[in-house]
Protein backbone atom coordinates (compact mmCIF):
# COMPACT_ATOMS: atom_id res chain seq x y z
CA UNK A 1 0.00 0.00 0.00
CA UNK A 2 1.34 3.80 -0.92
CA UNK A 3 2.55 5.69 2.31
CA UNK A 4 -0.09 8.05 4.22
CA UNK A 5 1.23 11.69 3.30
CA UNK A 6 0.00 14.93 4.87
CA UNK A 7 -0.55 17.36 1.32
CA UNK A 8 0.14 20.70 1.79
CA UNK A 9 -1.14 23.08 -0.31
CA UNK A 10 -2.17 27.29 -0.24
CA UNK A 11 -5.59 26.96 0.26
CA UNK A 12 -6.08 23.29 1.36
CA UNK A 13 -4.22 20.75 3.29
CA UNK A 14 -5.12 16.96 2.52
CA UNK A 15 -4.29 15.02 6.05
CA UNK A 16 -4.85 11.07 5.76
CA UNK A 17 -8.22 10.34 7.36
CA UNK A 18 -8.22 9.36 11.14
CA UNK A 19 -11.14 9.26 13.94
CA UNK A 20 -9.92 13.05 14.96
CA UNK A 21 -11.94 14.26 11.91
CA UNK A 22 -15.24 12.90 12.65
CA UNK A 23 -16.46 16.22 13.79
CA UNK A 24 -15.63 18.23 11.25
CA UNK A 25 -16.96 15.72 9.00
CA UNK A 26 -20.38 16.06 10.66
CA UNK A 27 -20.30 19.75 10.39
CA UNK A 28 -19.51 19.93 6.95
CA UNK A 29 -22.14 17.14 5.67
CA UNK A 30 -24.59 19.15 7.76
CA UNK A 31 -24.65 21.94 5.10
CA UNK A 32 -25.70 19.63 2.79
CA UNK A 33 -29.73 19.52 2.75
CA UNK A 34 -32.08 17.22 0.36
CA UNK A 35 -31.37 13.75 -0.59
CA UNK A 36 -28.14 11.32 -1.28
CA UNK A 37 -26.39 12.73 -4.38
CA UNK A 38 -23.95 11.26 -6.12
CA UNK A 39 -21.17 10.68 -3.50
CA UNK A 40 -21.43 9.06 -0.14
CA UNK A 41 -21.33 11.51 2.53
CA UNK A 42 -21.14 10.88 5.99
CA UNK A 43 -24.49 12.40 8.20
CA UNK A 44 -24.08 12.62 11.86
CA UNK A 45 -21.63 10.95 14.23
CA UNK A 46 -21.99 7.46 13.37
CA UNK A 47 -22.24 7.55 9.88
CA UNK A 48 -18.84 10.05 10.09
CA UNK A 49 -17.28 7.01 12.55
CA UNK A 50 -17.79 3.76 10.39
CA UNK A 51 -16.91 6.51 6.68
CA UNK A 52 -13.60 7.00 8.61
CA UNK A 53 -13.47 3.11 9.73
CA UNK A 54 -13.94 2.11 6.15
CA UNK A 55 -11.72 4.74 4.82
CA UNK A 56 -9.06 3.33 7.33
CA UNK A 57 -9.94 -0.43 5.78
CA UNK A 58 -9.16 0.04 2.82
CA UNK A 59 -6.07 1.82 3.33
CA UNK A 60 -4.76 -0.88 4.97
CA UNK A 61 -6.39 -3.29 2.31
CA UNK A 62 -4.14 -1.12 0.16
CA UNK A 63 -6.81 0.02 -2.50
CA UNK A 64 -7.59 3.52 -0.98
CA UNK A 65 -6.00 6.25 0.29
CA UNK A 66 -8.73 8.57 1.45
CA UNK A 67 -8.18 12.31 2.56
CA UNK A 68 -9.78 14.93 4.60
CA UNK A 69 -9.95 18.36 2.99
CA UNK A 70 -8.84 21.22 5.21
CA UNK A 71 -9.11 24.53 4.71
CA UNK A 72 -5.60 26.70 5.42
CA UNK A 73 -6.81 29.81 6.46
CA UNK A 74 -9.37 28.38 8.98
CA UNK A 75 -8.05 25.01 10.30
CA UNK A 76 -12.03 23.63 9.02
CA UNK A 77 -12.60 20.14 7.75
CA UNK A 78 -15.06 21.14 4.82
CA UNK A 79 -14.79 17.76 2.96
CA UNK A 80 -12.79 14.39 1.84
CA UNK A 81 -11.42 12.61 -1.11
CA UNK A 82 -9.46 10.36 -1.80
CA UNK A 83 -7.43 7.94 -4.30
CA UNK A 84 -8.81 4.99 -5.71
CA UNK A 85 -8.56 1.98 -7.78
CA UNK A 86 -4.48 1.89 -7.73
CA UNK A 87 -3.57 -0.35 -10.33
CA UNK A 88 0.12 -1.88 -10.47
CA UNK A 89 1.05 -3.14 -13.73
CA UNK A 90 2.17 -6.64 -14.56
CA UNK A 91 5.89 -6.81 -16.31
CA UNK A 92 7.96 -8.55 -17.43
CA UNK A 93 9.87 -5.22 -17.41
CA UNK A 94 12.76 -6.82 -15.67
CA UNK A 95 14.50 -10.83 -16.48
CA UNK A 96 14.69 -12.51 -14.42
CA UNK A 97 11.29 -11.72 -12.83
CA UNK A 98 11.15 -10.98 -9.42
CA UNK A 99 8.66 -13.01 -6.86
CA UNK A 100 8.74 -10.33 -4.31
CA UNK A 101 4.87 -8.89 -4.06
CA UNK A 102 5.00 -4.86 -5.10
CA UNK A 103 3.31 -4.20 -1.56
CA UNK A 104 7.22 -4.93 0.16
CA UNK A 105 8.54 -2.54 -1.79
CA UNK A 106 10.34 -0.09 0.66
CA UNK A 107 8.42 3.01 1.88
CA UNK A 108 5.19 1.86 0.26
CA UNK A 109 4.08 0.18 -3.52
CA UNK A 110 4.29 2.64 -5.84
CA UNK A 111 0.98 2.09 -8.36
CA UNK A 112 1.35 3.00 -12.65
CA UNK A 113 -1.96 3.97 -12.51
CA UNK A 114 -4.87 5.43 -10.23
CA UNK A 115 -7.90 6.75 -9.92
CA UNK A 116 -9.29 9.82 -8.09
CA UNK A 117 -12.52 10.00 -6.74
CA UNK A 118 -14.94 10.08 -3.86
CA UNK A 119 -15.07 13.74 -3.24
CA UNK A 120 -17.51 15.98 -1.45
CA UNK A 121 -17.49 19.36 -0.35
CA UNK A 122 -19.90 21.77 1.92
CA UNK A 123 -22.13 23.89 -0.18
CA UNK A 124 -19.37 27.48 0.98
CA UNK A 125 -16.39 26.05 -0.83
CA UNK A 126 -17.77 24.57 -3.85
CA UNK A 127 -16.96 26.44 -7.19
CA UNK A 128 -14.03 28.16 -5.29
CA UNK A 129 -10.35 27.44 -4.88
CA UNK A 130 -10.54 24.98 -2.56
CA UNK A 131 -11.50 22.23 -4.76
CA UNK A 132 -8.46 23.10 -7.90
CA UNK A 133 -5.63 23.25 -5.10
CA UNK A 134 -7.28 19.90 -3.65
CA UNK A 135 -6.93 18.61 -6.95
CA UNK A 136 -3.43 20.27 -7.67
CA UNK A 137 -2.33 17.98 -4.99
CA UNK A 138 -3.65 14.84 -5.37
CA UNK A 139 -2.34 15.31 -9.33
CA UNK A 140 1.18 16.58 -8.40
CA UNK A 141 1.55 13.64 -5.58
CA UNK A 142 0.50 11.04 -8.49
CA UNK A 143 2.28 12.74 -11.44
CA UNK A 144 5.54 14.10 -9.82
CA UNK A 145 5.80 11.98 -6.65
CA UNK A 146 4.71 8.17 -7.68
CA UNK A 147 5.12 8.88 -11.61
CA UNK A 148 2.01 7.38 -12.74
CA UNK A 149 1.51 7.13 -16.31
CA UNK A 150 -2.38 7.64 -15.87
CA UNK A 151 -4.80 8.99 -13.19
CA UNK A 152 -8.77 8.25 -13.67
CA UNK A 153 -11.43 10.75 -12.91
CA UNK A 154 -15.29 9.55 -13.33
CA UNK A 155 -18.84 11.35 -12.48
CA UNK A 156 -22.16 10.06 -13.25
CA UNK A 157 -23.18 10.94 -16.12
CA UNK A 158 -26.58 12.85 -14.72
CA UNK A 159 -23.90 14.73 -12.33
CA UNK A 160 -23.67 17.70 -15.12
CA UNK A 161 -21.75 20.08 -12.73
CA UNK A 162 -18.98 17.52 -11.73
CA UNK A 163 -18.21 16.49 -14.94
CA UNK A 164 -17.75 20.18 -15.79
CA UNK A 165 -15.33 20.58 -13.05
CA UNK A 166 -13.59 17.72 -14.75
CA UNK A 167 -13.43 18.88 -18.02
CA UNK A 168 -12.15 22.27 -17.12
CA UNK A 169 -8.78 20.32 -15.69
CA UNK A 170 -8.28 19.56 -19.35
CA UNK A 171 -9.38 15.82 -18.47
CA UNK A 172 -9.79 13.58 -21.89
CA UNK A 173 -12.94 12.00 -22.42
CA UNK A 174 -13.05 8.14 -22.62
CA UNK A 175 -16.46 7.55 -23.22
CA UNK A 176 -19.23 6.90 -21.19
CA UNK A 177 -20.22 3.06 -20.12
CA UNK A 178 -23.62 2.36 -20.24
CA UNK A 179 -25.88 0.88 -17.11
CA UNK A 180 -22.27 0.89 -15.10
CA UNK A 181 -23.54 0.52 -11.84
CA UNK A 182 -26.49 1.23 -9.03
CA UNK A 183 -26.21 4.89 -8.52
CA UNK A 184 -26.94 6.03 -4.71
CA UNK A 185 -30.69 6.59 -5.79
CA UNK A 186 -31.04 3.02 -6.77
CA UNK A 187 -31.12 4.09 -10.38
CA UNK A 188 -28.72 2.28 -12.95
CA UNK A 189 -26.52 4.74 -13.64
CA UNK A 190 -24.42 5.44 -16.34
CA UNK A 191 -20.30 6.67 -15.47
CA UNK A 192 -18.39 9.49 -17.85
CA UNK A 193 -15.03 8.49 -17.44
CA UNK A 194 -11.98 10.85 -17.91
CA UNK A 195 -8.41 10.25 -17.89
CA UNK A 196 -4.89 12.74 -17.38
CA UNK A 197 -1.88 11.01 -19.04
CA UNK A 198 2.14 11.43 -17.99
CA UNK A 199 2.10 13.44 -20.66
CA UNK A 200 -0.45 15.67 -20.85
CA UNK A 201 -0.09 16.69 -17.32
CA UNK A 202 2.06 19.50 -17.32
CA UNK A 203 -0.58 21.11 -19.81
CA UNK A 204 -3.12 20.13 -16.89
CA UNK A 205 -1.44 21.67 -14.12
CA UNK A 206 -0.87 24.97 -15.81
CA UNK A 207 -4.46 25.03 -16.63
CA UNK A 208 -5.27 24.63 -13.13
CA UNK A 209 -2.64 27.27 -12.05
CA UNK A 210 -4.34 29.85 -14.23
CA UNK A 211 -7.82 28.89 -12.78
CA UNK A 212 -6.37 29.47 -9.06
CA UNK A 213 -5.12 32.96 -10.08
CA UNK A 214 -8.08 34.04 -11.76
CA UNK A 215 -10.12 32.72 -9.10
CA UNK A 216 -7.66 34.14 -6.69
CA UNK A 217 -8.44 38.27 -8.39
CA UNK A 218 -12.41 37.23 -7.97
CA UNK A 219 -11.76 37.13 -4.05
CA UNK A 220 -9.27 39.58 -3.74
CA UNK A 221 -10.45 42.87 -1.89
CA UNK A 222 -11.43 46.18 -3.89
CA UNK A 223 -9.04 48.76 -3.12
CA UNK A 224 -11.69 51.74 -1.29
CA UNK A 225 -12.27 54.77 -3.62
CA UNK A 226 -9.30 57.59 -2.38
CA UNK A 227 -11.20 60.43 -0.91
CA UNK A 228 -10.71 63.53 -2.77
CA UNK A 229 -8.37 65.54 -0.46
CA UNK A 230 -5.89 62.49 -1.04
CA UNK A 231 -5.80 62.17 -4.74
CA UNK A 232 -2.75 63.13 -6.40
CA UNK A 233 -2.73 66.44 -8.22
CA UNK A 234 -2.92 66.22 -11.84
CA UNK A 235 0.51 67.60 -13.43
CA UNK A 236 0.20 69.58 -17.29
Amino acid sequence: MPAPVILHGRIARLEPLAPHHVPGLVAAAAALDGPAGFTVVPHGEQEARTYVFQAEAAQLAGTALAFAIVTVADECVVGATRFTRLDYWQGPLTWPLSAEPVTSLPGGAIPDAVEIGNTWLTPSVRGGQVNLDAKLLLLSHAFDSWGVRRVTLRADARNLRSRAAIERLGAVSDGVRRAHSRGLDGAVRDTAFYSILHEEWPGVRGRIHEQLAVRAMRCAPLMPALPESMRPLAIG
